[in-house]
C-alpha cells in the first residue's frame, strides 16, 4: 500500500511589507539629489564670477631716447574752478522772482533774483519824509536868523544913540547866537536824514541779487516764495543761497601728490591730463603752483595744474588723471620714453590705451605713442617705467576688473 505524499509547508511564505509599500525616505531621494546638484552648480558659478581674470603682464621699461618726454609721476584728481561762488542775498526776505537757471551764462552785475521789497520801500518813504521835515525846519530857521540879525543891528544902534538900554542889545545878540546854534543843529539833522535815506535806498537795492562775476549757473538753490537769508535761520527752512555760479574760464586741475614724490613736481612742468569721461583724449597742461603746505593725515601735497586751452567738454568736478612729464628738450635734459609690448596696446580709431595693473585690479590709461620697433612700442605719456601692463587683454576686460597676472 502506497504511503500518501506529504503536503507542502506554506507557513514559511511571507510578503515583505517594505517591498510592497515604498517608504517616505525613498520618495525624497530624487528631489533632494536634484536640489544638492543645483546648489553645487550655483556655488560654482558664484565662485567663478568672483575669480579674478588670469592675464599676461609685462613690465614697462625706460628707454633713453633724447628729446622724448617721459612720465615721471602719475596722479589722480578733479577739475576745480578758481572762481566759484554761492550767490546769496545781503538781507533776509522772501523770493519774489528768480531769473537764474542751471546752465545759464550770466554777465557780471546781471540780476539773478529779486526779493520782496515792500517793507524796504516803506522805510525809504519814511526816512525821506523825515528828511523833508528837517529841510523845512532849516528854511524856517534861516528866516528867523535873518530877522534876529536885523533886530540886533537896530538894538546896537539905539544903544549907541542912548535911546535903548544895554540889556536889550545883549538880548538881541543872544537871540542871534541861539538861532545860529539851532541852525547848525538843523543842518546836522538834515545830513543825518540824508544818511538814513542812503541806508534805506541801499536796503531796497539789497533786495536785488546780482551776479558778482561772469560765469555759468551750475545750481539753482532757491525757488519763488521761499525765504532766504545771508545766515542760516529757521531750523533749516530758510535758504542761504540763491544760485551757485562758476567762472568757466578759471577751470584748473587739483591733485594730491604723495609727499615722498613732490620733489619731482615743479611749477611750469609739462603735464598730460586725461579725463575719466574721455579716456582717449590726452589734454596738454602745465603745473601752475605747488601749494606750500602738506596734509599730515594723508601725507600729500596739493598741486594745481592749468590747462593749455579750455574746452566745453571740461566740466567742474570731473575726475581726471595726470602724468607729470620730464623737463623740455630745449632745457638740455634727456627724456626717457617707456617701452612696452605692442600686444599691450588697444587701438580704437586714432586713440590708444593700455590696461595698467594696480594691485589686484586694472586701470585703463590713454597713452601717447612715439614710435615702434618690431614687437615693442614706445610710449611718451600714460605709463611710467616699472608699471605692469596687460599683454593681449581679453575683449571683455574693463577698467577696475580684478586680474591675476602671469609674467
Amino acid at each position: 500500500m502506497t504511503a500518501p505524499k506529504p503536503s507542502p509547508d506554506l507557513t514559511a511564505l511571507r510578503i515583505d511589507e517594505k517591498a510592497r509599500t515604498p517608504s517616505s525616505r525613498r520618495r525624497l531621494v530624487v528631489p533632494l539629489t536634484a536640489l544638492a546638484i543645483l546648489l553645487a552648480v550655483t556655488a560654482a558659478v558664484a565662485l567663478l564670477a568672483r575669480r579674478p581674470v588670469r592675464v599676461e603682464v609685462a613690465v614697462a621699461r625706460a628707454s633713453g631716447t633724447p628729446g622724448a618726454p617721459a612720465a615721471l609721476l602719475n596722479a589722480s584728481g578733479y577739475v576745480t574752478p578758481r572762481r566759484r561762488a554761492t550767490v546769496a542775498a545781503k538781507v533776509t526776505g522772501r523770493v519774489e522772482r528768480i531769473d537764474a537757471e542751471e546752465g545759464m551764462t550770466v554777465e557780471a552785475g546781471q540780476v539773478l533774483a529779486r526779493l520782496d521789497d515792500a517793507d524796504a520801500r516803506r522805510r525809504l518813504a519814511a526816512v525821506e519824509a523825515a528828511r523833508a521835515v528837517a529841510a523845512a525846519s532849516l528854511k524856517d530857521l534861516d528866516v528867523r536868523l535873518a530877522n534876529a540879525r536885523r533886530e540886533k543891528t537896530r538894538a546896537e544902534e539905539l544903544e549907541r544913540a542912548g535911546f535903548s538900554s544895554a540889556q536889550l542889545a545883549d538880548q538881541a545878540r543872544t537871540d542871534v547866537e541861539s538861532l545860529e546854534a539851532r541852525l547848525a543843529m538843523a543842518r546836522d539833522q538834515v545830513r543825518a536824514a540824508e544818511a538814513e535815506v542812503g541806508i534805506a535806498r541801499q536796503d531796497v537795492d539789497n533786495t536785488v541779487v546780482r551776479a558778482p562775476f561772469s560765469g555759468v549757473v551750475v545750481s539753482k538753490d532757491a525757488q519763488r516764495g521761499e525765504m532766504v537769508s545771508p545766515v542760516s535761520a529757521g531750523g533749516g527752512f530758510t535758504r542761504t543761497g540763491i544760485a551757485t555760479l562758476v567762472d568757466m574760464s578759471s577751470l584748473e586741475i587739483e591733485v594730491d601728490v604723495n609727499e615722498a614724490y613732490i620733489a619731482r613736481v615743479k611749477p611750469g612742468q609739462r603735464v598730460t591730463a586725461t579725463l575719466d569721461a574721455y579716456p582717449d583724449w590726452p589734454i596738454p597742461a602745465s603745473v601752475r603752483t605747488v601749494i606750500p603746505s602738506a596734509d599730515r593725515q594723508k601725507a600729500t601735497v596739493k598741486v594745481r595744474i592749468a590747462f593749455d586751452a579750455l574746452d566745453p567738454r571740461i566740466l567742474p568736478d570731473m575726475g581726471i588723471k595726470v602724468a607729470f612729464l620730464s623737463a623740455p628738450a630745449g632745457g638740455g635734459a634727456v627724456r626717457q620714453r617707456v617701452t612696452i609690448p605692442r600686444a599691450a596696446v588697444v587701438e580704437a580709431g586714432e586713440a590708444r590705451h593700455v590696461f595698467v595693473v594696480r594691485g589686484e585690479r586694472v586701470e585703463r590709461r590713454a597713452i601717447t605713442t612715439a614710435g615702434s620697433e618690431g614687437e615693442e612700442i614706445e610710449v611718451e605719456a600714460g605709463v611710467s617705467p616699472g608699471e605692469s601692463v596687460v599683454v593681449h587683454p581679453p575683449p571683455g576686460l574693463q577698467d577696475g576688473d580684478r586680474v591675476r597676472g602671469a609674467s
